[in-house]
């Protein structure tokens, strides 16, 4: 196939044909869309650090409430994993949003749906953390039962904000992502 892509980039074309593919050059640059490889790349190096920091936060919230002697102790673990978890999934969501729209049929849809799925995740660690925060720790075992009602309704709504990836489904966008350096 590379062969016959070369051979096609190395035969002359036709006037009208280098006229034409010229216009599209001409239009695609003035879409103001982001290239797919430059919008997969900025996607995966806002993503990457992203996951980093919740797998980071995910450990640190697991060794303290491991250690926690009270249920003070414990929702202070907590509350500080999903304040961590809403400040970075909000960098993330900052991060995607800038780098535009991907120049690829339904770029508007995917882009919006990217931003939106790291909105809810965003708004789900902080209903969550206001939650936790309500929760009164003098009966531990009542607070424990909240606790795990609290993480069962972050879990529902955080897989609710989540891209349906089959309603989005680009195969230029699909390539750019496997091309892109920051990606792997």
């Amino acid at each position: 196939m590379l062969a016959s892509q070369m051979a096609s980039v190395a035969r002359p074309r036709p006037l009208g044909v280098t006229a034409g593919l010229t216009v599209l050059a001409l239009l695609a640059a003035c879409s103001g869309g982001t290239p797919p490889d430059e919008w997969a790349g900025r996607v995966c190096a806002a993503m990457t650090p992203w996951r980093g920091q919740i797998d980071d936060l995910n450990a640190s919230a697991q060794r303290q409430v491991s250690a926690a002697a009270s249920p003070a102790e414990t929702r202070a673990g907590l509350l500080e994993l999903l304040a961590g978890a809403e400040t970075a999934t909000e960098s993330a969501r900052v991060a995607v949003a800038a780098a535009g729209t991907p120049d690829v049929e339904g770029g508007e849809e995917v882009a919006r749906q990217f931003v939106e799925s790291l909105a809810g995740g965003r708004d789900a660690y902080a209903a969550a953390r206001t939650d936790l925060q309500a929760l009164p720790t003098a009966d531990a075992k009542a607070f424990y039962d909240g606790v795990v009602a609290v993480m069962g309704r972050l879990n529902d709504s955080y897989a609710r904000s989540a891209v349906d990836t089959t309603q989005l489904d680009s195969p230029g966008l699909r390539e750019a992502f496997e091309r892109a350096p920051q990606c792997r």
